[in-house]
């Protein structure tokens, strides 16, 4: 497929419908896995079954035969794939000459089948026993001055009782340094909804959609990231809800969606329309737009109208005059030249809001990868305060997070700033006084390991170099390291940019069987709206040599501390204990997990501002005021343009299943500028044009992308989009929200520049 010539042709048919059913037959195809595959399908995000190892919203109540979309078909199709990276692959290819292929490429070798060690002298990867690597593992975790030189990623697909297990081990190890895939993601949620509502998640279960009277939808491209969630939007609008897109780019799925699981709709060709609204908002200009809004009610409600809860707000808010004085102050003509829109339409959406008794405002990254990500998450939090909008069916703050299980890995210990209250259960339930000291996060490890002071890097998942910022920065001070560990079903650009020490260590996957000494066990995951639910696998491990990750992580941790009192070896056969622990440490939220999680659908967390109890410091929950109305700094520059990185529809995280993006019109190619064609036509540029980008910046690093073609989309004037994880070699590793360090990755200020060569290999 890289060699087919690119394309560009607008898309002009529905999202879903016969195109994603015609893209699950073909990725089953190109995979060889038609009966197999099928047969798993069928099992997946149904009772019994496994949860899809894609994203993370929430399943239906299971009325439907095939509870799974195109996206989810596809991350399936790849892990259940009948090709093997074996001993003979390694053998024939150099870790110099992997490193020359493309993403895609190495993701279309197949499932990793046995333990590899790099050899130096070789330039090669070896097989290595289970036994010697962990012994590995251990004599370098042993032999380090300090335990905080070490760090411990994790991915957002590690089940919950693996995760659980890792937190226990690295705290007792003596550090909590926790990069984590979602510290380049949500993190945002995690850090700014607390001081706001006294949780770092969302308040809205699936059962609210059919309850809203409105739905926003800021930053988020469901169609393609969330593909489960257009049934809850589609039936909203067949019952007449308005809902909101605000968005720098217009995606298709928003604009209209065939469900494929619609019999009379795929049968008629028919198709849903879904935003009621389009707002077509700049880059960054969404702090401008939510206090539009709020200037509108405000305005309202000083003319005379009741547009505002002031029983809710004065029995459960603080700082409701600090905000109102704040959002008084804005002017209009500022708002609307930061935002990019008119007064009028931030009005029209307003009034949506206020007609509304039940808003649901939902959210993805385009709002969290800012530098002041975290405060912008509260200031959607103010707005729905401002309509006592929680605690109430229909209505609360829904971040729809992207990996199946990051949220439950937050929740289960994986967290490099755990709080006291835990530290404490940890201590209580296994004997040991955890380190209390906040550790690093992920810009903060690779700072670390650029200083030399990190010495052990280990990835539970995840394809961590290639998905952090500064690629060239990020390369460098990972072969600094003495030792990588990955631990993956498939081959990734992680195991090529190694220390010098490296091991690649084959997991079993979501979909797969594992089978114990005490028998078979199963695994748990939480999903972007606290429900927690039981995955169990339906197929044979990719091969024998592969382990379960709760396996490796107790045997690492065996390896590590061999004087540890932790029943290590009892977790490796029996997952109920597991659960049995997780239960001790939180009782609040797991009392009771061995019972509960035989339930067919499982449970729900509970989520405290539901019941309108706020578990802030002053048991209220808090208007937070953002002063301005900018949330990233100013660059002054006149050619800035400001990238959003983003993903293309066959894509996942950094996982690339083709070079198409079927709803943006792209095909056989990545190396791509959306571009605005005034903005294109005012430097001179004529579409079609091979052009580089450099990033503006003050640190004096050169950072460049060559080889990328523009192409005419209707994107705002000043901003241009391209996908990740190619343009992260133009993201500065400083470029970060400080209260997260979520990356700014939806704000880079660059130039375009006159391009060379055909950019990035592929």
């Amino acid at each position: 497929m890289a060699e087919d010539k690119p394309r560009y042709k607008h898309y002009t048919s529905p999202a879903g419908g016969w195109g994603a059913a015609a893209a699950t037959a073909k990725v089953l195809l190109e995979q060889s896995v038609v009966t197999k595959g099928s047969r798993a399908l069928l099992s997946m995000n149904q009772p019994g079954g496994f949860k899809c190892p894609s994203c993370a919203f929430p399943d239906a109540v299971c009325t439907k035969k095939l509870e799974f979309c195109e996206n989810g078909a596809k991350a399936l199709a790849h892990e259940a794939t009948k090709f093997r990276v074996t001993r003979d692959f390694f053998a024939a290819h150099s870790v110099t000459d992997l490193m020359a292929q493309s993403d895609y490429w190495l993701e279309r070798q197949g499932r990793l089948t046995e333990p590899m060690r790099y050899d130096a002298a070789s330039d090669h990867y070896v097989p290595v026993s289970w036994d010697d690597a962990f012994a590995l593992i251990g004599r370098h975790l042993r032999g380090l001055d300090s335990p905080h030189h070490a760090e411990f990623y994790t991915s957002g697909r590690t089940p919950n009782e693996a995760a659980f297990l890792y937190s226990i081990f690295v705290r007792e190890f003596g550090t909590n340094n926790f990069p984590d895939c979602s510290n380049m993601c949500h993190e945002p949620t995690s850090r700014g909804l607390p001081p706001a509502i006294g949780v770092g998640k969302g308040t809205v279960v699936l059962e609210d959609f059919d309850h809203a009277e409105a739905i926003f939808v800021i930053g988020q491209n469901p169609g393609t990231n969330a593909p489960r969630m257009m049934t809850q939007l589609v039936e909203a609008r067949k019952r007449g809800v308005p809902i909101v897109a605000v968005n720098p780019m217009p995606e298709r799925a928003l604009i209209r969606f065939t469900e494929p699981q619609d019999v009379v709709q795929m049968a008629t060709f028919g198709s849903t329309p879904i935003a009621s609204e389009f707002v077509h908002i700049r880059i960054g200009g969404d702090l401008a737009f939510l206090k539009g809004m709020m200037k509108a009610l405000f305005e309202r409600e000083t003319a005379g109208e009741a547009i505002l809860d002031h029983d809710f707000i004065a029995e459960h808010t603080e700082g409701f005059a600090a905000l109102e004085a704040d959002i008084c102050a804005q002017d209009w003509g500022a708002m609307v030249a930061a935002s990019g829109i008119s007064e009028e339409q931030i009005r029209r959406c307003a009034d949506i809001y206020i007609r509304s008794k039940a808003t649901i405002i939902c959210y993805g990254m385009g709002v969290t990868q800012h530098q002041l990500g975290s405060r912008l998450v509260q200031q959607i939090a103010n707005i729905l305060l401002l309509k006592g909008n929680f605690g109430r069916p229909g209505a609360g703050i829904s971040p729809i997070r992207g990996h199946s299980n990051v949220q439950g890995d937050r929740t289960v210990g994986i967290d490099e700033k755990p709080t006291a209250a835990y530290l404490d259960r940890v201590r209580d339930v296994f004997g040991f006084d955890p380190p209390r000291e906040h550790g690093h996060h992920t810009v903060e490890s690779v700072e670390a390991m650029e200083r030399g002071t990190a010495r052990v890097f280990i990835g539970l998942g995840g394809n961590f170099v290639r998905a952090i910022p500064d690629t060239d920065r990020a390369y460098d001070a990972m072969r600094k390291l003495d030792l990588t560990v990955g631990i993956a079903t498939k081959l990734n650009r992680g195991h090529l940019v190694h220390g010098r020490d490296a091991l690649i260590l084959p997991v079993v996957a979501r979909s797969e069987r594992i089978e114990t000494a005490a028998g078979e066990q199963f695994v748990t995951i939480e999903d972007s709206m606290s429900n927690v639910t039981a995955s169990r696998g339906v197929l044979d491990p990719a091969s024998p040599d592969c382990k379960p990750e709760v396996e490796i992580v107790c045997r690492m941790a065996m390896a590590a501390l061999p004087s540890s009192r932790t029943g290590w070896a009892r977790y490796i056969d029996d997952y109920g204990a597991i659960r049995d622990k997780i239960a001790e440490v939180y009782p609040a939220l797991y009392e009771g997990f061995a019972e509960r999680i035989t339930a067919p659908l499982g449970f729900h967390l509970d989520v405290a501002p539901r019941r309108l109890v706020w578990l802030t410091p002053n048991g209220k929950a808090n208007f937070l005021v953002l002063p301005g109305l900018a949330i990233n700094a100013p660059v002054d520059d006149p050619d800035m343009l400001r990238l959003a990185t983003v993903r293309s529809h066959d894509q996942f995280n950094t996982t690339i299943y083709s070079y198409n993006d079927r709803y943006r019109g792209v095909y056989n190619d990545r190396m791509i500028l959306f571009v605005n064609a005034e903005d294109r036509a005012a430097r001179g540029l004529e579409a079609g044009a091979k052009v580089a980008l450099e990033t503006i910046a003050a640190d004096g690093i050169d950072r460049r992308v060559d080889g990328l073609t523009l192409i005419d989309y209707p994107m705002p004037r000043g901003a241009v989009a391209g996908y990740y994880p190619e343009l992260n070699p133009l993201l500065p590793l400083e470029l970060y929200d400080r209260i997260s360090g979520c990356p700014a990755a939806k704000s880079i200020p660059v130039r375009i520049v006159a391009g060379q060569g055909s950019g990035a290999p592929r």
